[in-house]
């Protein structure tokens, strides 16, 4: 990959104020885009739709600018590839399943979470549960008498997937083994995160993925359905979650653990900026510094083969 081609995104949901995780991820994504040369596009994940905070779109937005994060394309400053919320790329997922349907690698599946936590041999997955234990895989997509609403499930082939994460080092599994059949349209008809990310990876361009540890563990499947689906996954720079001294994720953590109430508390962006490059390692010390410094002097290698990175506290509000 040549600097200038490099493509990387930030793709927040709007379910309420950035926490200060998650203005981490914003950070260290902006500054790979910029120290390769590259494009930064902000993507508005908003298919989870009864989870949707009115007004917290724009005020993520407001609160990177703030930040000083800028992008280059993304759904108020548009681009080649817009629409740039996933409310209104529809379209796109319907042809990758249908796309997935014709190769039979579909099929409609009717159980719920507790019959497949009590299936036998469905051991625990990581966040998204139990492994699914395959109960309608042979069913395909034919319709039947539904005990409830189907949700669609990728019939996951078997064989190891692995990628080589900047940050993280190497890392895979066997996605048929590890997760099983995974969900790419819920039973009430919204579309999964590995779906829609992974459509809209391949139709944006994007080359690196930059985010949280946490979600690590999705990095194959996605690979995996890229593949799926004709294309080749990004790259992935998986950096180390910023944690409270208890080890507790600061998306759990409420008041000062979002940008939104430094900002309202009085709290300049560049003491915010400093303190972050400290705890992600990125500078020895939390002195105050702007993010046109940070771009010149960031040494991102200082990510490289952590999972977290634990505080003693968060920030004071006070400037």
């Amino acid at each position: 990959m040549t600097t200038a081609s490099y493509r990387g995104r930030f793709a927040p949901s709007p379910t309420g104020d950035l926490h200060l995780g998650s203005a981490a991820a914003a950070l260290v994504a902006w500054l790979r885009a910029r120290q390769a040369g590259g494009a930064l596009v902000v993507r508005i994940e908003d298919i989870d739709r009864p989870r949707i905070v009115p007004g917290s779109e724009g005020r993520q937005l407001d609160d990177l600018r703030w930040l000083g994060i800028d992008w280059d394309e993304g759904p108020n400053t548009g681009g080649p590839h817009a629409p740039y919320r996933q409310s209104e790329r529809d379209a796109h997922y319907e042809a990758a399943l249908e796309a997935l349907a014709a190769r039979g690698l579909l099929f409609r599946c009717d159980c719920s979470r507790a019959e497949i936590a009590l299936a036998a041999s469905a051991p625990h997955a990581g966040d998204d549960g139990p492994r699914y234990p395959g109960t309608c895989r042979a069913l395909g997509m034919q319709p039947r008498a539904w005990k409830r609403p189907p949700a669609i499930r990728l019939a996951a082939p078997p064989g190891s997937v692995s990628i080589a994460d900047v940050f993280q080092g190497p890392y895979g599994h066997d996605v048929a083994a590890a997760a099983g059949d995974f969900v790419l349209r819920r039973g009430d008809g919204l579309w999964a995160y590995q779906l829609a990310c992974v459509v809209d990876d391949l139709a944006m361009g994007m080359t690196e993925v930059v985010r949280g540890a946490d979600l690590l563990a999705s990095a194959p499947r996605q690979v995996l359905l890229a593949r799926l689906l004709g294309g080749d996954a990004p790259g992935f720079a998986h950096l180390p979650l910023i944690v409270a001294d208890d080890g507790a994720r600061l998306a759990k953590r409420g008041g000062s653990a979002t940008l939104r109430a430094h900002r309202e508390a009085g709290t300049h962006p560049q003491v915010l900026l400093g303190w972050l490059a400290a705890a992600l390692g990125l500078r020895p010390t939390a002195e105050a510094v702007s993010a046109a410094d940070l771009r010149a002097g960031a040494d991102l290698d200082a990510l490289r083969g952590r999972v977290s990175a634990a505080l003693p506290s968060v920030p004071s509000l006070r400037p």
